[in-house]
């Protein structure tokens, strides 16, 4: 879900942009080699594999092709401005046994299809990679597809999601209206047009472009909202489609939303407790876990705890639990965060100074868009906070938390609700028991609602990402994509050690 949209190269290219930066097409045009003046204006409607000009990438990244795809700004408006999609892929290496076009959803909010193609695309199987082209994009709002631009300055003075009085309530929602008209004028006509059901119409215009009868798909993380909304517009155009680490869109209420998160995030942090007890090479084994933790938060809240990749400067709370603990979660790497609290726990105070959390994410409007998350009053909020600790004692300030004070005051076009995709084919969901960001029983809500066309594949491990976990996923993951053979009901896969 949210945390793998942190990339700090992402964060420092918005922070670049210039207060009084301008996206346009002609940007996008140079940023992307495939988006030409012809195609720039091309109907969506008419969109064909000829409609994509495939060149390299880039000369550090062999292999890997871009192109851009005009699409319109707004769907119900389909012959008015458009703008240029940055499409990725990576051709089958094994092109004889070519099944066709995998495309794959990237996460976030804010994460870079084409970045994950170009760099490397390790989420998928060798096995997958001989059969499919991978083909990705950065939706509408991200990376080079007229990306969400505000200026830094603005940026900076994110308040606290602390909100500890209805004054400081009040300053939020004024703040977030400045920050989105400056948003809105330094972005264009597309901010205004980020929900994720614009984002299923450029989907389905990818699939046409690339001469696709029915789509292939593979949604990781918020990549979920964008495969399963498509099932539901579009049930009979999908061929296969896998939502891995998946959100659960029937959670309408704030209260459940953040509970829901925060006993996630719980989870996984029982299972590094559990892990360090039980293991002998932990570097906090024998001591109280916990404690060290809750010392180091309390250090974090006074702002004497040097940041480890600055240490001249204070970690905030918020910062401690969502970039070093919920990071190590993803992957999950427990040795590493032991070592880590270790370090900090051993270091120095620093003079107490002020702390801040690190900038949310440009594309935040996206999750605006996409989730209705009303708060009334301080007093409210307080209440969705006091429920957040009681679910997640040792998470407190955890990102939900953070996007739901960014949305205050936020209209949202495409507000969550429960799923149905009737006609769809069988879609695989895949979950891990522990995932420290879309807990388990997200996915297993998810099954439910899609009735018979869902097939939980369950990982019994941790981590946010499990289909190439061991070769139980991975050779149920290949049959499915490959020979649309769906693991029977009920499919369990053991945990793999390291």
């Amino acid at each position: 879900m949210l945390l793998e949209g942190r990339r700090e190269r992402r964060r420092a290219a918005v922070r670049r942009a210039g207060a009084a930066a301008v996206i346009t097409l002609g940007s996008v045009t140079a940023a992307v080699p495939g988006l030409t003046a012809e195609s720039a204006h091309a109907s969506p409607a008419h969109a064909s594999p000829a409609s994509l000009r495939w060149v390299p990438c880039d000369p550090e990244h062999p292999g890997a092709e871009c192109a851009a795809l005009s699409v319109p700004v707004d769907w119900a408006h389909p012959d008015g401005p458009s703008f240029g999609l940055a499409l990725a892929r990576r051709a089958a290496t094994g092109p004889g046994t070519r099944v066709g076009s995998l495309v794959f959803g990237p996460g976030g909010p804010g994460d870079s299809g084409v970045d994950r193609v170009v760099t490397g695309i390790d989420a998928f199987s060798p096995e997958v990679r001989r059969r499919f082209d991978i083909v990705s994009f950065d939706p509408r709002g991200v990376g080079r597809s007229s990306p969400v631009t505000c200026s830094p300055d603005l940026l900076a003075q994110r308040p606290s999601p602390k909100i500890d009085d209805q004054a400081a309530f009040e300053a939020t929602l004024a703040y977030n209206q400045r920050l989105r008209a400056d948003c809105r004028e330094h972005t264009g006509p597309v901010f205004d047009h980020l929900d994720t059901g614009q984002t299923v119409r450029d989907l389905d215009a990818v699939r046409a472009a690339l001469g696709e009868a029915k789509l292939t798909f593979h949604g990781s993380s918020y990549g979920t909202v964008l495969g399963a909304q498509y099932a539901e517009t579009y049930p009979r155009r999908v061929r296969a489609m896998v939502l891995e680490s998946v959100m659960d869109r029937s959670v309408t209420s704030t209260s459940a939303f953040l509970r829901d998160s925060a006993a996630a995030a719980q989870d996984s942090f029982d299972e590094f407790v559990k892990w360090c007890d039980g293991t002998p090479d932990c570097a906090l084994n024998g001591r109280d876990v916990r404690a060290v933790w809750r010392g180091l938060l309390a250090r974090a809240d006074r702002g004497e705890l040097a940041n480890p990749s600055a240490p001249d400067t204070a970690l905030s709370p918020m910062d401690l639990v969502n970039r070093i603990a919920l990071r190590a979660f993803v992957r999950p790497d427990y040795a590493g965060l032991a070592e880590k609290l270790a370090a900090m726990e051993a270091s120095e105070p620093i003079p107490a100074s002020p702390t801040s959390p690190a900038a949310l994410p440009a594309a935040t409007p996206v999750f605006c868009a996409d989730w209705r998350f009303p708060v009334r009053d301080q007093r409210e909020y307080a209440s969705l906070v006091h429920a957040m600790t009681t679910a997640g004692p040792d998470v407190p300030y955890l990102l939900p938390l953070h996007m739901t004070a960014a949305c205050l005051g936020s209209p949202t076009a495409n507000p969550q609700h429960r799923l149905t995709a009737r006609g769809a084919p069988p879609i695989l969901l895949s979950n891990a028991v522990h995932d420290p960001a879309t807990g388990y029983p997200w996915a297993e809500s998810v099954e439910r609602q899609l009735g018979s066309a869902g097939v939980l594949l369950t990982y019994e491990g941790g981590g946010h990402g499990s289909v190439t976990n061991g070769p139980c996923m991975e050779n149920a993951y290949d049959r499915y994509l490959i020979d649309l053979q769906v693991p029977p009901r009920g499919t369990r896969c053991p945990a793999v050690t390291s």
